[in-house]
């Protein structure tokens, strides 16, 4: 009997393992990881500093102690370099797999930065425990920061390294942070608790060139405006990995593109996670992935399930001034009702009616993200 393959050992692979075995225990299942198959929480990278935690004290277990307390195959330092779908088999660096059913959770990469100048090749990004253990040797002995994005990890970044001491730079094309889920009022504040611990923001710019100085790196931007840099950090964003499946037939778009099943076109091939665009969406968070995951291990062990996805905020952890996120639907008709307080900021998307449709809360309003989730859902 061929296994159940799952390509990626990140959060989306191992919770769907983990999801598969409170179901069934006995079917052979192999992860194939190009990494070294640690177990570990992507999410906690980007505020690992302030706690004082290094790569190795992230990873929560070892590719062994996975496989062993899972019974899987665990196969570490294996590039899946091909698919074929007419014979069920995946080729890798290290040979031929068969498969019963595979599924892809092959993650994303960070989007290219496009940067010239003799230091743009230094300029580094945070993708994995690997990249982490990188970031954190290079901004040894280092006190300025600079980091390209203002995003959902470009903030939390920002947030924690302020906090361990550095002086922090975010070079940001929008004007206030976070501008695709925010309104300007609940961005703005953000921006300005952040800046109270120090981060200094460049809005409306971005960055054109890296170039080797002295004490580390010069970042020109657009403007011609220059900062001075020991390590520069790109958190522009991350695109779906899609080529290996688009090299093997399985329709992509903006990720690999499957139904509510989360099966894509491809019989028996399902994908999942940040690489997945399920039934027109990619929603690149945690608990979108723990959704898929226990809806897929359901599928996969006899019972179609399909996607059901609850109301589901997105916290950003900025502990300067916490943010609770639930963006409206996309071309969802209404607009913006925003209260400000002392402490924080609710905003409530709402349409004519005055239905809610999402909520932007920060500071201490983030404590009514539950019942708004709950009136949202409802």
């Amino acid at each position: 009997m061929h296994p159940i393959v799952i390509v990626g050992s990140g959060l989306a692979g191992y919770t769907l393992l983990k999801e598969i075995r409170k179901r069934d225990m006995t079917t052979p299942v192999t992860i194939v990881t190009a990494d070294d198959g640690a177990f570990y929480s992507k999410p906690n990278l980007s505020n690992a500093l302030t706690s004082g935690k290094t790569a190795a004290a992230l990873a929560g277990a070892s590719a062994e102690k996975m496989a062993t307390e899972q019974n899987a195959t665990v196969l570490p330092h294996t590039r899946v370099t091909a698919i074929d779908t007419q014979t069920r088999r995946i080729r890798t660096d290290s040979g031929e797999l068969d498969y019963s059913k595979l599924v892809l959770a092959i993650g994303a990469d960070p989007i290219p930065h496009g940067l010239s100048g003799d230091g743009a090749g230094s300029v580094l990004a945070v993708n994995d425990l690997a990249d982490y253990a990188a970031f954190r040797g290079a901004i040894d002995g280092k006190k300025r920061i600079t980091i390209l994005g203002g995003g959902l990890i470009g903030c939390e970044f920002a947030n924690d390294l302020a906090q361990a001491g550095f002086a922090v730079d975010v070079v940001h094309l929008g004007g206030w942070p976070l501008e695709r889920l925010l309104p300007v009022e609940a961005g703005r504040r953000m921006a300005d608790s952040l800046a109270a611990i120090g981060v200094t923001w460049h809005f409306g710019r971005t960055a054109k060139s890296v170039t080797r100085v002295a004490n580390g790196y010069q970042v020109t931007l657009d403007n011609g405006d220059a900062i001075d840099a020991g390590v520069v950090l790109s958190a522009i964003g991350l695109r779906p990995r899609t080529l290996l499946a688009q090299a093997a037939g399985i329709a992509v778009g903006r990720g690999i593109q499957t139904n509510g099943l989360l099966e894509t076109g491809s019989p028996d091939v399902y994908a999942m996670g940040d690489c997945a665009e399920v039934e027109g969406l990619n929603l690149p968070y945690v608990q979108p992935l723990m959704v898929q995951a226990r809806a897929l291990a359901a599928t996969l062990t006899g019972t179609p399930t399909p996607v059901a996805y609850p109301a589901m905020p997105v916290m950003v952890k900025t502990p300067a001034h916490p943010v609770a996120v639930l963006p409206p639907k996309i071309g969802a008709a209404g607009g913006w009702k925003v209260e400000c307080g002392d402490t924080g900021i609710c905003a409530l998307h709402t349409d004519a009616s005055g239905r809610l449709q999402g909520f932007a809360l920060t500071g201490s309003e983030t404590g009514r993200r539950g019942a708004l989730a709950k009136e949202l859902a409802a």
